[in-house]
């Protein structure tokens, strides 16, 4: 029996469209584009690596909190500072040199030689494949948990922890099966409503905080008490620091994801500076939200939630819903320490 003529299935059809006579990231001069391919504004693809680079604001405050206790927001100013000062300057510049999306790995290849280089090469995309394995499934797991705890949520989730994040991750590979153009049309509205919910939890919280000062008075006590050389707090932040690290590798994301972004009229293939600048805007507004949020999520965590509630157990993982203290004698019973 022989399949030749059959049609193939519209499933194949589908899985196989537009694709071209050589990969996306071809540089010989002779690959084939089977049609243009729409661009968009850097801010639009913006909120495509923000999926991947925004959604560790969803459980890196309490990690930090895990990790480093009443240090909690100094180690997140370490990770700010590597963010700003180091880890944006240098994505700058590989945005300037592979405008293409080929990322820094590219850039590494060409300047290590022969296969001493493929394999540092092999290491690093390792490295890569499995931070954003673990970010994702960080990022499902713990939106499945927000699903299944949340009071109006069906009594039918309860416990469904691993299908709810195995559906999420599902939609999330369909939404990318689907094409960038769908993918970066569903971001933004994603994303949108995301650091909208982060921004009115973040007021809230420091509205809790204008309401009740003492729990600042609380924390400084227990940094004090608990170290009080400003040098050995300096010394532990820099060491947990690395536990935080999580979201970083949206930097190479927003560098692959460059051939999306809309240039001037006047771009080139061999100098398309409309789309290096648009590039740099993405990864410095994508920086300075993330750095802000994470600035002041990490004090909010350490000064409203008692370090008790981040133990696994408590009321995080879904006994009840935390409750922040509004006055002076609910704060005062339980200090936030380690």
């Amino acid at each position: 029996m022989t399949t030749r003529g059959r049609a193939p299935s519209r499933v194949r059809s589908w899985l196989f469209e537009n694709i071209t006579e050589e990969p996306s990231g071809h540089q010989g001069p002779f690959r084939v584009v089977s049609k243009p391919e729409h661009k968009h504004p850097w801010w639009k693809v913006m909120c495509l690596t923000g999926v991947d680079y925004f959604s560790s604001l969803g459980y890196q405050p309490g990690i930090a909190a895990l990790a480093a206790g009443v240090l909690s927001p100094m180690a997140t100013l370490v990770l700010v500072a590597l963010t700003l000062f180091g880890a944006l300057p240098v994505y700058r510049r590989v945005a300037q040199e592979s405008p293409r999306g080929e990322g820094s790995i590219a850039m590494l290849a060409r300047l290590l030689p022969k296969w001493g280089g493929k394999i540092f090469v092999l290491v690093l995309l390792g490295f890569a494949a499995t931070d954003f394995i673990i970010t994702m499934t960080l990022s499902a797991a713990d939106g499945a948990a927000h699903v299944v705890q949340n009071p109006f949520a069906p009594a039918a989730l309860r416990g469904e922890n691993l299908l709810v994040t195995l559906v999420l991750l599902g939609l999330l590979a369909a939404v990318f099966l689907k094409g960038f153009a769908e993918a970066i049309g569903i971001a933004v509205a994603l994303v949108a409503a995301y650091l909208a919910l982060n921004l009115v939890v973040v007021a809230a919280g420091l509205w809790h905080v204008a309401t009740a000062p003492s729990v600042v008075t609380d924390w400084t006590a227990a940094l004090t008490a608990e170290h009080g050389n400003p040098w050995m707090m300096v010394a532990i932040s820099l060491l947990v620091f690395p536990k935080l690290a999580l979201g970083l590798s949206g930097f190479e994301t927003g560098v692959a994801v460059m051939p999306q972004i809309e240039g001037d009229p006047s771009d080139t293939r061999s100098a398309p500076r409309g789309r290096i600048r648009g590039a740099r805007h993405l990864l410095t507004t994508a920086a300075l939200i993330m750095s802000a949020f994470l600035i002041v999520t990490s004090f909010l965590t350490t000064v409203l939630i008692p370090a008790d509630e981040f133990k696994a157990g408590d009321r995080r993982t879904g006994a009840r819903w935390p409750t922040w203290p509004t006055s002076t004698s609910a704060t005062s019973s339980e200090p936030c320490t380690t």
